[in-house]
């Protein structure tokens, strides 16, 4: 199929396609130069990028879930690691969910004054903090030029 064909039946625009094949993640058949043509596989490829995509994978963590000829592998340790950094979000947003329908609802004269709107609070800035810190790196090795 050539690359309008894969764009038409995947629902893709012919840019996603080019960058997913410079990423690694499909492969076009015949010569360079020439208007890129994929395997009917390329399909089934995409739609596993789709759905490790709607599952929070990086298009790194989709790459190495094909073999070079773009059959899958996939590591199952690497779905059972996701589906845990999943069931802690749900546990997060679950728990962010009942503290706002609380607070919503709490008889409290100000949230200020309410417990439950003040430990989702606490939870939030240092949920904050948590990331601030993972996105920090810390500079090592790195010496200052005078000037």
């Amino acid at each position: 199929m050539d690359i309008a064909e894969v764009a038409k039946r995947s629902g893709l625009r012919a840019s996603t396609l080019r960058y997913y094949e410079e990423k690694g993640l499909v492969h076009s058949v015949g010569p360079p130069g020439e208007r890129r043509r994929f395997a009917p596989g390329v399909l089934d490829q995409l739609a596993l990028i789709a759905l490790g995509q709607s599952a929070g994978f990086s298009l790194d963590e989709i790459r190495s879930m094909f073999l070079p000829g773009g059959e899958p592998s996939i590591d199952r340790q690497l779905l059972s690691a996701k589906a845990d950094e999943l069931d802690a979000m749900v546990k997060r947003l679950k728990a962010m969910s009942n503290g706002l329908r609380h607070a919503a609802a709490c008889p409290a004269e100000s949230h200020a004054q309410c417990p439950s709107f003040q430990r989702l609070l606490k939870a939030a800035a240092d949920g904050a903090l948590a990331r601030q810190q993972k996105r920090a790196k810390p500079v090592t090795g790195l010496r200052r030029k005078a000037a």
